[in-house]
């Protein structure tokens, strides 16, 4: 689904990875590692088509991948007045995703808070309205930056079932994170302005 030959960016005179050649394929988990700083936001925004400055290529074998792709940033990307039921269906009406919504919720451990308006939750509680978003997606491949910031245990736990499954229905996972998912897992390490495939 995706090819990446030689790829290299700069950011303030600085190389942030070079060398990068990979493939990822329907169904994989890609975990992106790296300290803070690593290049791994920018490699993500280059994937998705938000950053083009960079040399070498990047090819998806998709066709109209912005019709196939659902992109969640380091941002929640939530309204602060609206609540987490009326979040969920705005962000679902924007991405043509459909389902029941109340059970996404349920699943993300907000069952009870679906009126609450986003600004009266924590951090977490809001970061978990944008990732009720997975289990109502049918899309083809998912950039995930940072899925597992300010969640619990029972979060994490319940967050690593659902990008199994995805991945079991053929979904292509592309994480950042220092957290691996359980199971068979690609692993993708920045560091020094280099790219390696470690796992």
């Amino acid at each position: 689904m995706l090819t990446l030959a030689s790829l290299a960016c700069e950011r303030d005179d600085r190389v942030l990875f070079s060398g990068l050649t990979m493939q990822a394929r329907a169904g994989e988990i890609w975990q992106i590692t790296g300290a803070n700083g690593a290049g791994k936001t920018t490699l993500l925004r280059i994937l998705v088509g938000l950053h083009g400055f960079y040399e070498g290529r990047c090819q998806w074998a998709i066709p109209r991948l912005q019709e196939e792709l659902l992109y969640l940033g380091h941002q929640p990307g939530i309204r602060e007045e609206l609540s987490a039921e009326e979040n969920l269906r705005f962000a679902c009406a924007l991405n043509g995703q459909a389902g029941d919504l109340m059970s996404a919720l349920q699943a993300v451990g907000l069952r009870g808070f679906e009126d609450v308006p986003a600004a009266h939750l924590s951090a977490g509680q809001k970061r978990r309205i944008a990732l009720a978003r997975l289990w109502l997606s049918r899309k083809r491949v998912w950039v995930l930056d940072e899925p597992y910031t300010a969640i619990d245990q029972h979060g994490v736990e319940s967050l690593d079932a659902c990008l199994q499954s995805a991945a079991g229905q053929g979904t292509l996972v592309i994480y950042t994170s220092h957290h691996r998912v359980d199971g068979r897992v690609r692993r993708l390490h920045l560091a020094g302005g280099q790219a390696e495939v470690v796992s």
